[in-house]
């Protein structure tokens, strides 16, 4: 009889392989490790993803698809640009708390695979920042903030919040620290990150 692939299974997979990828990244998981966690046999694992890279896709668009959307809801709403540098860093930081592997993930398909990134404009929730870079230029012009490139102010934002993910290694390394204590440096970082450019841009 033929198979069919199943929804709770599905995501019962999904959900496991969340759990090992973040922990372990792509390179150190394993297929039977992710297999187990979901409650089937690795061959149940290859019917529905014929490869780790497959599934670890699966993963990511699956985490973008959740992250995206309220990227995107936070500059394209009529709040303010401190508000928005703050709703921004305290969604991302806590969204990729729960996700480390997406920014290593990004930088390595965008390195391997050039078009990775037309897929992902693909989206239909994939940032748009016209409306910020609107909101910036309208609160320099009322004399709210310091005159700065909107391009360059998104640039900073994005930055500040996503190296850090991805130079864990070096960062634990430079300060000591260990995954625990790490952890919690980055969770601060969400007033750190935001004061530090609300302080840069105001007058």
């Amino acid at each position: 009889m033929a198979k069919h692939k199943d929804n709770n299974t599905e995501e019962s997979i999904l959900k496991a392989a969340n759990e090992v990828f973040q922990t372990k990244g792509l390179d150190g998981s394993r297929m039977q490790e992710i297999a187990d966690k979901a409650n089937i046999n690795k061959a149940m694992l290859h019917y529905y993803y014929r490869s780790k890279q497959l599934l670890f896709d699966a993963v990511f668009k699956k985490a973008f698809s959740l992250l995206a959307p309220e990227l995107n809801a936070i500059l394209n709403d009529d709040s303010s640009v401190e508000e928005k540098v703050k709703n921004f860093t305290f969604n991302y930081i806590n969204f990729i708390t729960k996700h480390p592997y997406i920014p290593n993930f990004v930088i390595h398909e965008l390195n391997k695979n050039p078009t990775f990134i037309e897929k992902l404009q693909q989206n239909i929730a994939f940032p748009n920042i016209d409306k910020f870079k609107a909101t910036v230029k309208k609160e320099i012009e009322e004399g709210n903030i310091k005159p700065i490139d909107p391009d360059q102010l998104f640039i900073n934002i994005l930055s500040l919040n996503v190296f850090p993910f991805i130079g864990a290694p070096l960062f634990k390394a430079i300060t000591k620290k260990d995954n625990e204590a790490y952890n919690q440096l980055l969770i601060e970082r969400k007033h750190s990150v935001s004061n530090f450019i609300i302080n840069a841009i105001k007058k």
